[in-house]
């Protein structure tokens, strides 16, 4: 993890989930923070933790650009300038499949997972000129590279937020801003709970239960922590990562290595699905060929 200290951070989505691990992450590197969310209470929470010398909270709907503008607001006002931004507001995004989907489950998908970074980002470029430069971290997802893992309206703004990253990366570098994309994997957060449409209570109960179970998803073996993604945009927000601009960062556990039957020697892999056989099966099958041939 990088040193932030003396830097000013706008953090979104920040009074839980991976974007809560972010502010405790940032704040131990040192950074001053402002943090953006639609939970007021915890929101206030947070900033009665670290104190309002450090952390500053601010309601903000992501969809919304006055909300927005009100986080550079107070980093200009609170702290005196801004030098990092994460765009990493979101949801699970609207759960239908293309053929029942409507426009406005689109539209609300794209609006705060893809329009919001773009809203960010514009917002952010002229605080961070006058800084000499600055780091801007957009928070996507494995869902941009592989199908499964999320409905297709995540995974299309997902897609959207790496690729705009990089090309932003390519358009800021004249002003030494950078931009970079992490990709998470499975993160014990209450986003699950949330796309079911659970209360916020309930998905956060439902986040100890993906943390339990979660691990066998991936050859890390275990779920991710908001504090996995959280260390890598510190880092990528330092000074540490200054040669690095326009990347996708997999923070997965593995999960996009291959197919489970690459890593789990237990799982028989698609052709013996094909075939209707098991594992043991085919253990049984190879010990009996072998015997044969003797």
């Amino acid at each position: 993890m990088g040193d932030l200290s003396g830097k000013v951070a706008i953090i979104t989505g920040a009074a839980s989930g991976i974007g809560l691990a972010g502010v405790e992450v940032f704040a131990e590197a040192g950074a001053n923070i402002v943090a953006g969310d639609l939970q007021d209470e915890k929101g206030k929470a947070l900033e009665a933790r670290f104190g309002p010398d450090r952390v500053r909270s601010v309601h903000c709907d992501g969809t919304k650009t006055a909300d927005l503008e009100k986080l550079f607001e107070t980093a200009e006002g609170a702290f005196g300038g801004l030098d990092i931004l994460w765009n990493n507001a979101g949801h699970g995004g609207t759960p239908t499949g293309v053929e029942d989907l409507d426009e406005a489950g689109w539209d609300a998908t794209m609006n705060l997972l893809l329009k919001s970074v773009f809203v960010g980002t514009k917002l952010a470029i002229p605080h961070m000129k006058k800084r000499g430069g600055g780091s801007i971290v957009n928070t996507s997802s494995i869902s941009a590279v592989c199908a499964g893992y999320a409905p297709i309206t995540y995974s299309v703004a997902k897609k959207g937020v790496a690729h705009f990253s990089k090309l932003a990366a390519a358009e800021l570098s004249k002003y030494q801003i950078r931009v970079n994309a992490i990709l998470p994997g499975f993160i014990a957060t209450s986003i699950f709970g949330a796309s079911l449409g659970l209360s916020r209570e309930q998905a956060d109960q439902m986040a100890a239960l993906v943390e339990q179970q979660g691990g066998r998803m991936q050859p890390a073996g275990r779920t991710g922590q908001g504090k996995d993604i959280a260390e890598m945009a510190a880092y990528l927000s330092s000074e540490k990562a200054a040669f690095i601009t326009g990347g996708e960062f997999l923070v997965d556990g593995g999960m996009t290595v291959g197919p489970r039957h690459s890593w789990d020697e237990t799982d028989g892999g698609p052709l013996l699905d094909a075939l209707g056989i098991s594992v043991e099966q085919a253990e049984q099958m190879r010990l009996a060929m072998q015997a044969g041939g003797q």
